[in-house]
């Protein structure tokens, strides 16, 4: 009879969601040798390999895919027990803002892994823009809020910076017609710049909606009807950037900004902040390595 230890089958689903052994031994407050060595007891104990350490990085083998599943249900009812036991519960309500065009794809996923660790304590989840969810903020009606935004204003702090770009249809051609037909929200914060860089340009242009709602904007966009500025990276599945190799402007970059994170908030809002952390990084990081191929073409191409 063999039996699994909860504690290396943590470390192993730490590992394989923040994508390797330094950022897990962060998040569970080990060394990285110990993380190592819990992993190593994992393997020789199911007599499987879990993980490829064959590339730069490290990636789940077929059996660490059928393992994670597994282990991430006991891990859960592993830590249900302990809370019902011990009456380490934690009840309430968390409001978190979110502008529309940042909800994917870390906020389903964040949502889920709190929802793990605190079953009890409910998110209500605001869905509006910059401006509505910095008023909201300041008046005490969200605990945590994102932003995006040219700057980081006092009291934010930097998830990660973020290119613009215009999103179109996959396949789509109306980006090629002119007037250019543009879609956004009236509320829309890249509105204003994405208009002003198109008029920079010397680009006719023309909305192709007029409305406040986001749902809208998308469809008249799916149905290559209009293009959109969005943050790349948050599209919908549904839309794709726009490879225009240079015929449309350059729109710059965004700050997604986090506010409410301030130490002494209590353990449910650090947790949920650190959650958000770890889901945008990552995005930062691709970003940066496609910056520096890009960079690294343009120059071998000289």
């Amino acid at each position: 009879m063999r039996n699994l230890d909860v504690t290396t089958l943590r470390s192993f689903v730490a590992v394989a969601d923040l994508g390797g052994v330094t950022k897990a031994a962060g998040f569970l407050h080990l060394t990285q040798s110990a993380v190592s060595m819990q992993l190593k007891r994992l393997e020789e104990l199911i007599g499987v390999t879990l993980l490829d350490r064959s590339g730069r990085g490290i990636a789940l083998t077929p059996a660490g895919e059928q393992l994670l599943g597994y282990a991430r249900r006991m891990v859960s009812l592993n830590d249900e027990v302990i809370r019902r036991l011990t009456h380490e519960e934690f009840e309430g309500e968390v409001t978190l803002g979110v502008p529309h065009d940042i909800v994917y794809p870390v906020i389903p996923r964040a949502m889920q892994q709190f929802a793990a660790a605190y079953p009890r304590i409910k998110v209500h989840l605001i869905s509006s823009y910059t401006r509505s969810l910095r008023a909201q903020f300041d008046k005490g009606e969200c605990d945590l809020i994102l932003t995006t935004e040219a700057e980081s204003g006092s009291g934010a702090e930097l998830l990660c910076t973020l290119p613009m770009a215009w999103i179109g249809a996959p396949g789509g051609a109306t980006w090629r017609r002119r007037p250019f037909r543009f879609a956004s929200g009236d509320n829309c914060v890249f509105r204003s710049s994405a208009i002003r860089a198109l008029d920079d340009a010397g680009i006719e242009w023309e909305m192709a909606v007029e409305t406040n709602s986001e749902r809208t904007v998308e469809a008249t966009v799916s149905a290559d009807l209009g293009v959109m500025a969005m943050i790349e990276g948050t599209q919908p599945p549904h839309l794709e950037v726009v490879a225009h190799n240079g015929a449309l402007p350059d729109l710059g970059v965004q700050n997604i900004n986090m506010y409410g994170a301030q130490s002494g908030k209590g353990d449910v809002i650090a947790y949920l902040a650190d959650l958000l952390r770890k889901g945008f990084h990552p995005m930062q990081g691709r970003y940066d390595i496609q910056s520096a191929h890009r960079r690294h073409v343009v120059v071998a191409a000289r």
